[in-house]
């Protein structure tokens, strides 16, 4: 049996998808903004956010307590999408992504003591094009206000709007788990 860790995250889908996995878990979170410096790689943005969050809660644990943290960005060209704060700049980032292929990356940080192992995971994704009637019903009945790009794949508009994804599903979902696994087991 594997040890029970502690996810530092509010995500109902990382938490969903540790339960899918049957993985041991406790939520123990503090507050931590989402920012970072400019100069980070794209990839590096998720894993440094994941980091802080990691980072903020580990004070209050024992230094044999495994924390999993996770942070998830949706990549336009060279832009990050981040959440949206209101609807119509939820329409505008679906209306962005409408007929485009973006990339999604999740960072993962994991760490007992002063020990860590980081990573990152890529999955491109490509959108049919989407009609404004069909964004306006997703924001008004699914409300993406807490999803980085303004969606979540395993909803209506992941039916209905995606095209293809090249790489982890659950990562889009905001956690590669199988790699969660993987690192864990070998840790």
């Amino acid at each position: 049996m594997m040890q029970k860790i502690v996810l530092a995250s509010q995500s109902p889908r990382r938490k969903q998808l540790l339960e899918l996995a049957a993985v041991p878990f406790e939520v123990i979170v503090s507050d931590t903004k989402e920012d970072f410096p400019p100069h980070l790689e794209l990839c590096d943005i998720p894993v440094h956010i994941a980091r802080n969050k990691a980072l903020a809660v580990q004070s209050s644990l024992s230094a044999e307590q495994i924390i999993l943290a996770a942070d998830t960005v949706v990549v336009l060209g060279e832009h990050v999408i981040g959440k949206p704060v209101h609807r119509e700049e939820a329409i505008s980032m679906l209306l962005a992504l409408s007929g485009q292929v973006h990339r999604v990356i999740t960072g993962v940080v994991l760490r007992k003591g002063e020990m860590e192992k980081s990573f990152y995971d890529i999955t491109e994704v490509g959108f049919h094009p989407l009609t404004l009637e069909q964004i306006e019903y997703y924001v008004d009945h699914y409300k993406p206000y807490d999803k980085a790009g303004a969606y979540a794949i395993q909803e209506w508009i992941g039916v209905v709007g995606i095209r293809y994804i090249n790489g982890d599903f659950y990562n889009v979902m905001g956690l590669p788990v199988s790699r969660v696994l993987q690192t864990l087991t070998n840790w």
